[in-house]
């Protein structure tokens, strides 16, 4: 279906692909993976045509219909979220709107003359609808829409008055919806909330078409994809598997290149230590000549290439007393919308909360209301004693100072530290080199977490909050988060889509439903098999 046949791609002074291919065959699911800047996205413009390879050829065939989702969402407002996503399934986007239009002439007064000529016109362009099966696509955009955690109201209202991470899931429905032959999904799961996102992955299991994603979430990735392509050196790789295996098997092959090299170092040290030894006797004249012929001969095993992995480890929290922080009948609401009422919650010292709850059931309510952002309407919030809490909101981002550099916003957090702690911790926390000169406004999503996530763990904090810490982190910055996280010994409250880090580090589930709230002993792995589901708004 698609072909990548030798292909070369060079951006200013960086060389992405070297003579590199790969296919992707119809049916096929398939996890483009690599270290950020590897060339991932430019792969993605290159199969559909809006970049070129300097070499080589992209090859699709005929008729072959392409979705393309990508994090870059254009302009959109002035239409519904529904006929917005219809917009992506071709023409009936159009008829449905001047249906709509016809429909808003009929119940006009002012236009009572032209209504003869209206009802005709109206006729013809129903007609055509439906020979376009537009109801039919009517209801199935609203399934998408609704699998992806939109309500009623938010299908038919205005789609500009949505944030961008709604915006991002009206465009990933688009390419849902259309359901082509072939889809290239650059990370569709950041911005969705479990639900979304467990939909999502039962959409994608049973989709016929060929599929090539990205993503930073491994349970995702795992459950889908069956093969894996890897972007490295400039060269894409095959496995067959899923990610885990993938990750098996380049850990094997590295041992195996290792062996080899160890092994090729000794022979060849050997070979020259001979030389060395007999080269100015003519005696052995010969022996030494067809040795060094030998060695020039000799095809240099490469060392494996080393993946830079971040480790960060916690300088140990204070101890704060047992009870970290109590709500006591505890109410809030915003306008008419009730979302606790006579709420009664306690973390002790060491517990690790994860709240769970779909999307508006006060999860980040609580988070405010624990940590003093909100006021409660009626009730008590009381933090322990010796609590040092620390904070990490999604707004938290946004007040990053955009003229400093990396270096000297942790400069200014921690005026106290030496040049050298201040690098070392940069360095844990992805930001090695010239990394630290960058200035915060051109910083990345994913590069403001991490900088975040560096000043609030540099003097740690003994009761941590965290709302959806890991939005924006690729894999190995996930990793290094929850290798250290879980060996934190303070309290925890945290809000995560990311099923890996749930299972690694929560000890303690709250489940927030319309029917009540339910505390479980025992982590989001017991909660899962204790429910039968992996977010309370799966239906059974």
């Amino acid at each position: 279906m698609i072909r990548l046949e030798n292909i070369s791609k060079q951006n200013g002074h960086q060389i992405l692909f070297i003579e590199a291919s790969a296919t992707l065959l119809k049916g096929e699911k398939i996890g483009l993976v690599g270290p950020n800047g590897a060339g991932k996205t430019t792969l993605f413009r290159m199969v559909t045509g809006q970049e070129l390879p300097d070499e080589g050829q992209v090859g699709v065939d005929r008729g072959v219909t392409i979705g393309y989702f990508s994090q870059d969402v254009g302009e959109m407002f002035g239409r519904s979220a529904v006929a917005e996503v219809m917009d992506g399934a071709g023409p009936v986007s159009a008829v449905a709107a001047e249906l709509a239009e016809l429909e808003a002439a009929m119940a006009d007064p002012a236009r009572l003359d032209e209504m003869d000529e209206i009802i005709e016109r109206y006729g013809e362009v129903q007609g055509r609808f439906e020979e376009l099966d537009g109801y039919a696509l009517d209801g199935r955009a609203r399934e998408v829409l609704a699998g992806l955690s939109f309500t009623e109201e938010m299908m038919d209202g205005d789609v500009g008055a949505l944030s961008g991470g709604w915006k991002m899931r009206v465009a990933l429905a688009r390419i849902l919806l259309m359901r082509p032959d072939a889809m290239l999904l650059d990370e569709p799961s950041n911005h969705l909330d479990l639900e979304s996102l467990i939909w999502l992955e039962e959409f994608l299991k049973g989709y016929e078409g060929a599929l090539l994603m990205t993503s930073h979430d491994r349970e995702f990735m795992n459950r889908i994809v069956t093969k894996i392509v890897e972007i490295d050196g400039g060269g894409l790789t095959t496995y067959s598997g899923d990610y885990e295996f993938y990750e098996q098997q380049r850990a094997q092959n590295e041992k195996q290149q290792q062996a080899q090299f160890e092994r090729q170092q000794a022979m060849l040290a050997k070979e020259i230590k001979f030389i060395e030894r007999f080269k100015a006797r003519a005696s052995h004249a010969a022996q030494v000549q067809s040795r060094v012929k030998k060695l020039d001969k000799i095809e240099r095993v490469e060392p494996p290439k080393r993946r830079q992995t971040i480790l960060f480890e916690f300088p140990p929290a204070p101890r704060s007393g047992e009870d970290v922080v109590t709500l006591k009948d505890v109410n809030k609401g915003y306008g008419k919308r009730i979302i606790y009422e006579g709420l009664d919650f306690q973390i002790r010292r060491r517990e690790r909360w994860c709240v769970m709850g779909i999307n508006g059931a006060g999860k980040s309510t609580l988070l405010k209301l624990v940590t003093g952002s909100t006021e409660p309407d009626a009730g008590a919030v009381t933090l322990g004693g010796s609590v040092k809490l620390g904070y990490f909101a999604q707004h938290a981002m946004e007040l990053l100072e955009g003229d400093r550099t990396v270096f000297q916003s942790l400069e200014d957090s921690f005026p106290q530290a030496g040049q050298g702690a201040l690098r070392a911790l940069a360095g844990c926390f992805g930001f090695s080199g010239d990394d630290v000169e960058k200035r915060c406004r051109v910083l990345s999503g994913g590069e403001k977490a991490r900088l975040v996530m560096a000043k609030m763990l540099y003097d740690p904090p003994n009761f941590l909050v965290l709302d959806e810490p890991t939005n924006h982190l690729d894999m190995a910055t996930k990793e290094m988060l929850v290798t250290a996280l879980s060996q934190y010994d303070g309290a925890m409250l945290f809000v995560s889509h990311d099923r890996h880090f749930l299972a690694a580090l929560s000890n303690r589930v709250l489940e927030l439903t319309p029917e009540g709230i339910h505390q479980y002993g025992g982590g989001y792995t017991e909660y899962v098999a204790r429910t039968g589901k992996e977010a309370p708004g799966l239906h059974e």
